[in-house]
Protein backbone atom coordinates (compact mmCIF):
# COMPACT_ATOMS: atom_id res chain seq x y z
CA UNK A 1 0.00 0.00 0.00
CA UNK A 2 2.75 2.46 0.91
CA UNK A 3 4.66 1.91 -2.39
CA UNK A 4 1.41 2.61 -4.29
CA UNK A 5 0.87 5.88 -2.41
CA UNK A 6 4.49 6.89 -3.06
CA UNK A 7 4.04 6.08 -6.73
CA UNK A 8 0.84 8.14 -6.99
CA UNK A 9 2.54 11.08 -5.23
CA UNK A 10 5.53 10.93 -7.59
CA UNK A 11 3.25 10.68 -10.62
CA UNK A 12 1.07 13.62 -9.61
CA UNK A 13 4.11 15.75 -8.76
CA UNK A 14 5.76 15.01 -12.12
CA UNK A 15 2.60 15.71 -14.11
CA UNK A 16 1.98 18.91 -12.14
CA UNK A 17 5.50 20.23 -12.70
CA UNK A 18 5.31 19.40 -16.40
CA UNK A 19 1.96 21.16 -16.75
CA UNK A 20 3.27 24.26 -14.97
CA UNK A 21 6.34 24.51 -17.24
CA UNK A 22 4.35 23.93 -20.44
CA UNK A 23 1.86 26.60 -19.37
CA UNK A 24 4.77 28.98 -18.75
CA UNK A 25 6.16 28.39 -22.23
CA UNK A 26 2.67 28.82 -23.70
CA UNK A 27 2.36 32.23 -22.01
CA UNK A 28 5.76 33.24 -23.36
CA UNK A 29 4.78 32.29 -26.91
CA UNK A 30 1.57 34.29 -26.52
CA UNK A 31 3.66 37.41 -25.84
CA UNK A 32 4.01 37.62 -29.61
CA UNK A 33 1.67 39.57 -31.87
CA UNK A 34 -1.61 37.86 -32.73
CA UNK A 35 -2.00 36.24 -36.13
CA UNK A 36 -4.80 34.03 -37.38
CA UNK A 37 -3.80 30.87 -39.24
CA UNK A 38 -6.98 29.08 -40.23
CA UNK A 39 -6.53 28.52 -43.95
CA UNK A 40 -6.12 25.23 -45.85
CA UNK A 41 -6.70 22.89 -42.91
CA UNK A 42 -6.56 19.78 -45.07
CA UNK A 43 -3.26 20.84 -46.60
CA UNK A 44 -1.86 21.63 -43.17
CA UNK A 45 -2.82 18.20 -41.80
CA UNK A 46 -1.15 16.57 -44.79
CA UNK A 47 1.98 18.68 -44.26
CA UNK A 48 2.13 17.77 -40.58
CA UNK A 49 1.71 14.08 -41.40
CA UNK A 50 4.46 14.24 -44.00
CA UNK A 51 7.04 16.43 -42.25
CA UNK A 52 6.45 16.03 -38.50
CA UNK A 53 5.24 12.44 -38.36
CA UNK A 54 6.78 11.05 -41.55
CA UNK A 55 10.01 13.06 -41.07
CA UNK A 56 10.31 13.61 -44.81
CA UNK A 57 13.03 16.23 -44.45
CA UNK A 58 15.25 13.91 -42.43
CA UNK A 59 15.82 11.46 -45.28
CA UNK A 60 18.07 13.89 -47.15
CA UNK A 61 20.79 12.64 -44.79
CA UNK A 62 20.18 8.86 -44.63
CA UNK A 63 22.37 7.78 -41.68
CA UNK A 64 21.02 10.24 -39.09
CA UNK A 65 17.53 9.78 -40.58
CA UNK A 66 17.53 6.02 -39.98
CA UNK A 67 18.98 6.40 -36.49
CA UNK A 68 16.49 9.14 -35.64
CA UNK A 69 13.61 6.91 -36.75
CA UNK A 70 15.00 4.17 -34.50
CA UNK A 71 15.04 6.53 -31.52
CA UNK A 72 11.82 8.36 -32.38
CA UNK A 73 9.64 5.35 -33.15
CA UNK A 74 11.37 3.06 -30.66
CA UNK A 75 10.98 5.39 -27.72
CA UNK A 76 7.28 5.90 -28.47
CA UNK A 77 6.62 2.16 -28.87
CA UNK A 78 8.62 1.18 -25.78
CA UNK A 79 6.75 3.66 -23.66
CA UNK A 80 3.44 2.08 -24.59
CA UNK A 81 4.52 -0.30 -21.84
CA UNK A 82 4.35 2.74 -19.56
CA UNK A 83 0.58 2.29 -19.51
CA UNK A 84 1.01 -1.10 -17.86
CA UNK A 85 3.59 0.27 -15.45
CA UNK A 86 1.26 3.11 -14.47
CA UNK A 87 -1.61 0.74 -13.77
CA UNK A 88 0.67 -1.59 -11.81
CA UNK A 89 2.08 1.31 -9.82
CA UNK A 90 -1.32 2.71 -8.90
CA UNK A 91 -3.12 -0.57 -8.20
CA UNK A 92 -0.26 -2.70 -6.88
CA UNK A 93 -0.66 -5.36 -9.58
CA UNK A 94 2.20 -6.93 -11.52
CA UNK A 95 2.09 -7.12 -15.32
CA UNK A 96 -1.61 -6.40 -15.44
CA UNK A 97 -1.78 -6.96 -19.20
CA UNK A 98 -0.60 -10.56 -18.89
CA UNK A 99 -4.27 -11.57 -19.25
CA UNK A 100 -3.69 -11.30 -23.02
CA UNK A 101 -2.08 -14.73 -22.81
CA UNK A 102 0.21 -15.79 -25.66
CA UNK A 103 0.03 -12.30 -27.15
CA UNK A 104 1.72 -10.77 -24.12
CA UNK A 105 5.27 -12.12 -24.65
CA UNK A 106 5.01 -11.15 -28.32
CA UNK A 107 4.17 -7.56 -27.37
CA UNK A 108 6.91 -7.29 -24.73
CA UNK A 109 9.43 -8.89 -27.10
CA UNK A 110 8.57 -6.32 -29.78
CA UNK A 111 9.02 -3.54 -27.21
CA UNK A 112 12.45 -4.95 -26.37
CA UNK A 113 13.48 -5.05 -30.02
CA UNK A 114 12.49 -1.41 -30.41
CA UNK A 115 14.36 -0.68 -27.18
CA UNK A 116 17.54 -2.13 -28.66
CA UNK A 117 16.96 0.01 -31.76
CA UNK A 118 16.74 3.08 -29.50
CA UNK A 119 20.02 2.11 -27.83
CA UNK A 120 21.71 1.62 -31.20
CA UNK A 121 20.52 5.04 -32.36
CA UNK A 122 21.73 6.70 -29.16
CA UNK A 123 25.17 5.09 -29.45
CA UNK A 124 25.50 6.25 -33.07
CA UNK A 125 24.42 9.79 -32.17
CA UNK A 126 26.82 9.94 -29.22
CA UNK A 127 29.62 8.79 -31.50
CA UNK A 128 28.79 11.38 -34.16
CA UNK A 129 28.79 14.15 -31.56
CA UNK A 130 31.73 13.19 -29.36
CA UNK A 131 34.04 10.91 -31.38
CA UNK A 132 33.56 11.87 -35.04
CA UNK A 133 32.75 15.43 -33.92
CA UNK A 134 30.63 16.49 -36.86
CA UNK A 135 31.26 20.18 -37.47
CA UNK A 136 27.69 21.44 -37.05
CA UNK A 137 27.62 20.11 -33.48
CA UNK A 138 30.76 22.04 -32.56
CA UNK A 139 29.95 25.49 -33.94
CA UNK A 140 30.59 28.58 -31.83
CA UNK A 141 26.99 28.81 -30.60
CA UNK A 142 27.08 25.18 -29.43
CA UNK A 143 28.69 25.97 -26.11
CA UNK A 144 28.62 24.00 -22.86
CA UNK A 145 24.85 23.74 -22.29
CA UNK A 146 23.64 23.21 -25.90
CA UNK A 147 26.40 20.67 -26.43
CA UNK A 148 25.75 18.84 -23.15
CA UNK A 149 21.97 18.86 -23.57
CA UNK A 150 21.97 16.26 -26.34
CA UNK A 151 24.45 14.05 -24.51
CA UNK A 152 22.33 14.13 -21.35
CA UNK A 153 19.25 13.00 -23.28
CA UNK A 154 21.08 10.27 -25.20
CA UNK A 155 22.76 8.83 -22.11
CA UNK A 156 19.46 8.98 -20.20
CA UNK A 157 17.70 7.03 -22.94
CA UNK A 158 20.43 4.39 -22.84
CA UNK A 159 19.94 3.94 -19.09
CA UNK A 160 16.15 3.84 -19.40
CA UNK A 161 16.23 1.19 -22.12
CA UNK A 162 18.82 -0.83 -20.18
CA UNK A 163 16.58 -0.73 -17.10
CA UNK A 164 13.69 -2.20 -19.08
CA UNK A 165 15.82 -5.09 -20.33
CA UNK A 166 17.30 -5.86 -16.89
CA UNK A 167 13.86 -5.63 -15.30
CA UNK A 168 12.44 -8.12 -17.79
CA UNK A 169 15.44 -10.44 -17.48
CA UNK A 170 15.25 -10.67 -13.67
CA UNK A 171 11.47 -10.92 -13.85
CA UNK A 172 11.81 -13.88 -16.21
CA UNK A 173 14.17 -15.70 -13.84
CA UNK A 174 11.82 -15.14 -10.91
CA UNK A 175 8.95 -16.52 -12.96
CA UNK A 176 10.91 -19.74 -13.41
CA UNK A 177 11.46 -19.99 -9.67
CA UNK A 178 7.70 -19.97 -9.08
CA UNK A 179 7.71 -16.77 -7.03
CA UNK A 180 4.06 -16.08 -6.22
CA UNK A 181 4.28 -12.41 -7.20
CA UNK A 182 5.98 -13.02 -10.55
CA UNK A 183 3.30 -14.79 -12.57
CA UNK A 184 4.61 -16.88 -15.47
CA UNK A 185 3.97 -15.00 -18.73
CA UNK A 186 6.62 -16.56 -20.98
CA UNK A 187 10.08 -15.51 -22.09
CA UNK A 188 11.02 -12.39 -24.01
CA UNK A 189 13.36 -12.24 -27.01
CA UNK A 190 16.09 -9.80 -25.89
CA UNK A 191 15.95 -10.01 -22.11
CA UNK A 192 16.00 -13.79 -22.40
CA UNK A 193 19.46 -13.56 -23.94
CA UNK A 194 20.89 -11.70 -20.92
CA UNK A 195 19.24 -13.82 -18.23
CA UNK A 196 22.37 -15.96 -17.72
CA UNK A 197 24.13 -12.85 -16.37
CA UNK A 198 21.73 -12.78 -13.40
CA UNK A 199 20.82 -16.46 -13.04
CA UNK A 200 23.25 -17.05 -10.16
CA UNK A 201 21.71 -14.39 -7.92
CA UNK A 202 19.44 -15.19 -4.99
CA UNK A 203 15.70 -14.56 -5.06
CA UNK A 204 16.04 -11.60 -2.73
CA UNK A 205 18.73 -9.99 -4.86
CA UNK A 206 16.72 -10.57 -8.04
CA UNK A 207 13.60 -9.04 -6.50
CA UNK A 208 15.58 -6.01 -5.33
CA UNK A 209 17.17 -5.61 -8.77
CA UNK A 210 13.86 -6.01 -10.59
CA UNK A 211 12.14 -3.49 -8.30
CA UNK A 212 15.04 -1.06 -8.58
CA UNK A 213 14.91 -1.17 -12.39
CA UNK A 214 11.12 -0.81 -12.32
CA UNK A 215 11.31 2.31 -10.15
CA UNK A 216 14.34 3.63 -12.01
CA UNK A 217 12.52 3.38 -15.33
CA UNK A 218 9.28 5.00 -14.23
CA UNK A 219 10.93 7.77 -12.21
CA UNK A 220 13.47 8.25 -15.00
CA UNK A 221 10.72 8.66 -17.59
CA UNK A 222 8.87 11.16 -15.38
CA UNK A 223 12.12 13.08 -14.78
CA UNK A 224 12.80 12.93 -18.52
CA UNK A 225 9.31 14.35 -19.12
CA UNK A 226 10.09 17.34 -16.91
CA UNK A 227 13.54 17.85 -18.37
CA UNK A 228 12.27 18.08 -21.94
CA UNK A 229 10.65 21.57 -21.66
CA UNK A 230 14.00 22.96 -20.47
CA UNK A 231 15.92 21.48 -23.39
CA UNK A 232 15.95 21.49 -27.16
CA UNK A 233 14.03 18.24 -27.02
CA UNK A 234 10.81 20.15 -26.44
CA UNK A 235 10.48 19.78 -30.20
CA UNK A 236 9.16 16.29 -29.38
CA UNK A 237 5.90 18.07 -28.53
CA UNK A 238 6.09 21.34 -30.49
CA UNK A 239 7.17 19.95 -33.86
CA UNK A 240 3.61 18.90 -34.68
CA UNK A 241 1.82 22.23 -34.13
CA UNK A 242 4.83 24.11 -35.49
CA UNK A 243 4.66 22.27 -38.81
CA UNK A 244 0.87 22.52 -38.89
CA UNK A 245 1.02 26.33 -38.58
CA UNK A 246 4.04 26.77 -40.85
CA UNK A 247 3.98 28.99 -43.94
CA UNK A 248 2.29 27.47 -46.98
CA UNK A 249 3.47 30.15 -49.41
CA UNK A 250 6.60 29.58 -51.52
CA UNK A 251 9.74 29.91 -49.39
CA UNK A 252 10.97 33.04 -51.15
CA UNK A 253 7.76 34.99 -50.62
CA UNK A 254 8.16 37.75 -48.05
CA UNK A 255 5.35 38.77 -45.75
CA UNK A 256 3.81 42.14 -46.60
CA UNK A 257 3.51 44.92 -44.06
CA UNK A 258 -0.20 45.85 -44.03
CA UNK A 259 0.50 49.45 -43.07
CA UNK A 260 2.84 49.95 -46.03
CA UNK A 261 0.44 48.20 -48.40
CA UNK A 262 -2.33 50.53 -47.27
CA UNK A 263 -0.16 53.64 -47.71
CA UNK A 264 0.78 52.59 -51.24
CA UNK A 265 -2.85 51.99 -52.17
CA UNK A 266 -3.75 55.44 -50.82
CA UNK A 267 -0.90 57.00 -52.77
CA UNK A 268 -1.85 55.28 -56.03
CA UNK A 269 -5.56 56.04 -55.68
CA UNK A 270 -5.05 59.66 -54.69
CA UNK A 271 -7.43 59.34 -51.73
CA UNK A 272 -6.55 60.30 -48.19
CA UNK A 273 -8.05 58.06 -45.53
CA UNK A 274 -8.59 58.97 -41.91
CA UNK A 275 -9.35 56.89 -38.89
CA UNK A 276 -12.46 57.26 -36.76
CA UNK A 277 -10.76 59.88 -34.59
CA UNK A 278 -10.23 62.13 -37.58
CA UNK A 279 -6.45 61.90 -37.73
CA UNK A 280 -4.05 59.84 -39.74
CA UNK A 281 -3.89 56.25 -38.57
CA UNK A 282 -0.89 55.28 -36.48
CA UNK A 283 0.96 52.66 -38.51
CA UNK A 284 3.10 51.59 -35.56
CA UNK A 285 6.63 50.25 -35.69
CA UNK A 286 8.19 48.87 -38.84
CA UNK A 287 9.94 45.54 -38.52
CA UNK A 288 10.97 43.85 -35.28
CA UNK A 289 13.35 45.04 -32.59
CA UNK A 290 12.58 42.49 -29.88
CA UNK A 291 10.73 39.21 -29.38
CA UNK A 292 7.34 40.78 -28.71
CA UNK A 293 7.48 42.50 -32.12
CA UNK A 294 7.18 39.10 -33.83
CA UNK A 295 4.05 36.99 -34.16
CA UNK A 296 3.37 34.12 -31.77
CA UNK A 297 4.15 31.69 -34.61
CA UNK A 298 7.71 33.02 -34.89
CA UNK A 299 8.12 32.66 -31.13
CA UNK A 300 6.85 29.08 -31.39
CA UNK A 301 9.59 28.51 -33.98
CA UNK A 302 12.16 29.45 -31.36
CA UNK A 303 10.91 26.81 -28.92
CA UNK A 304 10.49 24.16 -31.62
CA UNK A 305 14.16 24.37 -32.69
CA UNK A 306 16.01 21.05 -32.46
CA UNK A 307 19.44 22.73 -32.64
CA UNK A 308 20.40 20.12 -35.24
CA UNK A 309 22.34 22.71 -37.23
CA UNK A 310 21.06 21.63 -40.64
CA UNK A 311 20.10 25.23 -41.35
CA UNK A 312 23.59 26.52 -40.59
CA UNK A 313 25.36 23.69 -42.44
CA UNK A 314 23.32 24.57 -45.57
CA UNK A 315 23.62 28.37 -45.28
CA UNK A 316 25.77 29.76 -48.14
CA UNK A 317 26.74 32.77 -46.05
CA UNK A 318 28.02 30.55 -43.24
CA UNK A 319 29.74 28.20 -45.68
CA UNK A 320 31.71 31.12 -47.14
CA UNK A 321 32.96 32.24 -43.73
CA UNK A 322 30.37 34.88 -42.86
CA UNK A 323 29.36 35.32 -39.24
CA UNK A 324 25.72 34.36 -39.84
CA UNK A 325 24.40 31.12 -38.33
CA UNK A 326 20.62 30.70 -38.72
CA UNK A 327 20.63 28.30 -35.78
CA UNK A 328 22.20 30.98 -33.56
CA UNK A 329 19.52 33.49 -34.58
CA UNK A 330 16.78 31.07 -33.49
CA UNK A 331 18.62 30.17 -30.27
CA UNK A 332 19.12 33.87 -29.47
CA UNK A 333 15.41 34.41 -30.01
CA UNK A 334 14.57 31.66 -27.52
CA UNK A 335 17.10 32.89 -24.94
CA UNK A 336 15.77 36.43 -25.15
CA UNK A 337 12.16 35.25 -24.97
CA UNK A 338 12.87 33.19 -21.84
CA UNK A 339 14.45 36.26 -20.23
CA UNK A 340 11.48 38.47 -21.13
CA UNK A 341 8.99 35.85 -19.96
CA UNK A 342 10.75 35.50 -16.62
CA UNK A 343 10.64 39.25 -16.03
CA UNK A 344 7.05 39.60 -17.23
CA UNK A 345 6.02 37.05 -14.61
CA UNK A 346 7.99 38.98 -12.01
CA UNK A 347 7.24 42.60 -12.94
CA UNK A 348 4.08 42.39 -15.06
CA UNK A 349 3.20 42.61 -18.75
CA UNK A 350 4.58 46.14 -18.99
CA UNK A 351 8.16 45.01 -18.37
CA UNK A 352 10.76 46.70 -20.53
CA UNK A 353 14.52 47.00 -20.38
CA UNK A 354 17.21 48.79 -22.34
CA UNK A 355 18.13 45.66 -24.28
CA UNK A 356 16.65 43.91 -27.29
CA UNK A 357 17.11 40.93 -29.56
CA UNK A 358 19.37 43.12 -31.70
CA UNK A 359 21.89 43.08 -28.84
CA UNK A 360 22.24 39.34 -29.39
CA UNK A 361 21.90 39.19 -33.17
CA UNK A 362 24.33 41.67 -34.71
CA UNK A 363 23.85 43.72 -37.86
CA UNK A 364 26.77 41.84 -39.40
CA UNK A 365 24.87 38.58 -39.02
CA UNK A 366 21.63 40.02 -40.36
CA UNK A 367 23.13 41.55 -43.50
CA UNK A 368 25.12 38.42 -44.30
CA UNK A 369 21.86 36.62 -45.09
CA UNK A 370 21.17 36.16 -48.81
CA UNK A 371 17.48 35.28 -48.17
CA UNK A 372 17.97 32.12 -50.22
CA UNK A 373 15.80 30.24 -47.68
CA UNK A 374 18.10 27.22 -47.61
CA UNK A 375 17.69 27.25 -43.82
CA UNK A 376 13.89 27.03 -44.00
CA UNK A 377 14.05 24.33 -46.66
CA UNK A 378 16.42 22.20 -44.58
CA UNK A 379 14.70 22.60 -41.21
CA UNK A 380 13.04 19.30 -40.21
CA UNK A 381 10.31 21.15 -38.25
CA UNK A 382 9.69 23.99 -40.76
CA UNK A 383 11.25 26.85 -38.81
CA UNK A 384 11.82 29.97 -40.93
CA UNK A 385 14.94 31.83 -39.71
CA UNK A 386 14.94 34.02 -42.82
CA UNK A 387 11.59 35.52 -41.78
CA UNK A 388 13.11 36.53 -38.43
CA UNK A 389 16.09 38.10 -40.17
CA UNK A 390 13.94 40.04 -42.64
CA UNK A 391 11.84 41.58 -39.85
CA UNK A 392 14.93 42.69 -37.95
CA UNK A 393 16.39 44.14 -41.16
CA UNK A 394 13.17 46.08 -41.71
CA UNK A 395 13.52 47.61 -38.28
CA UNK A 396 17.13 48.64 -38.92
CA UNK A 397 16.30 50.20 -42.29
CA UNK A 398 12.90 51.76 -41.67
CA UNK A 399 13.18 52.74 -38.02
CA UNK A 400 16.89 53.32 -37.47
CA UNK A 401 18.05 54.17 -41.01
CA UNK A 402 20.93 51.81 -40.32
CA UNK A 403 21.27 50.07 -43.67
CA UNK A 404 24.76 49.33 -45.06
CA UNK A 405 26.26 52.01 -47.33
CA UNK A 406 25.70 49.89 -50.43
CA UNK A 407 21.98 49.67 -49.74
CA UNK A 408 21.71 53.35 -48.93
CA UNK A 409 23.15 54.08 -52.37
CA UNK A 410 20.54 51.82 -53.94
CA UNK A 411 17.75 53.51 -51.98
CA UNK A 412 18.94 56.93 -53.15
CA UNK A 413 19.08 55.78 -56.77
CA UNK A 414 15.55 54.36 -56.56
CA UNK A 415 14.30 57.63 -55.08
CA UNK A 416 16.06 59.84 -57.63
CA UNK A 417 16.20 57.68 -60.75
CA UNK A 418 13.39 55.17 -60.31
CA UNK A 419 15.86 52.28 -60.50
CA UNK A 420 18.71 50.89 -58.37
CA UNK A 421 21.33 52.14 -60.84
CA UNK A 422 22.97 55.56 -60.78
CA UNK A 423 21.79 56.52 -64.26
CA UNK A 424 18.82 58.78 -64.93
CA UNK A 425 15.89 57.61 -67.05
CA UNK A 426 17.24 59.52 -70.07
CA UNK A 427 20.67 57.90 -69.83
CA UNK A 428 19.58 54.38 -69.04
CA UNK A 429 20.17 53.03 -72.58
CA UNK A 430 23.28 55.03 -73.42
CA UNK A 431 25.39 51.92 -72.99
CA UNK A 432 23.70 50.39 -76.06
CA UNK A 433 24.33 53.26 -78.49
CA UNK A 434 27.39 51.73 -80.15
CA UNK A 435 26.07 48.20 -80.27
CA UNK A 436 24.78 46.59 -83.46
CA UNK A 437 21.69 44.44 -83.23
CA UNK A 438 20.73 41.78 -85.69
CA UNK A 439 17.07 42.78 -85.42
CA UNK A 440 16.93 46.49 -84.63
CA UNK A 441 13.99 47.64 -82.61
CA UNK A 442 13.04 51.04 -81.28
CA UNK A 443 12.53 51.04 -77.58
CA UNK A 444 10.14 53.73 -76.38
Amino acid sequence: MIPNLIFILVLLTAVGLFYFKVRTISHEIKLGKPVEIKDNKVRRWKLMTKVAIGQSKMITRPVPAIMHIFVYVGFIVVNIEMLEILIDGISGTHRVFSFTGDLYPVLISSFEIFGVAVMLGCIVFLSRRNIIRIKRFWSSEMKLWPRSDANIILVTELFLMSAILIMNATDGILQGRYNSHYVAVGSFVISGLIQPIFSGLSDGTLVSLERFCWWFHIVGVLAFLNYIPYSKHFHVFLSFPNVYYSKLDPQGKMAHMPSITKEIKIMLSGNVEYNSAGGNEDIGQFGARDCRDFTWKVLMDAYACTECGRCTSSCPANLTGKKLSPRKVVMDMRDRLEYIGKNVRKHGIGFTDDKSLLDLVTAEELWACTTCNACAIECPVNIDPAAMIIEMRRYLVMEKAAAPAELNAIFSNIENNGAPWQYSNEDRLVWANNLEFKNKQVIN
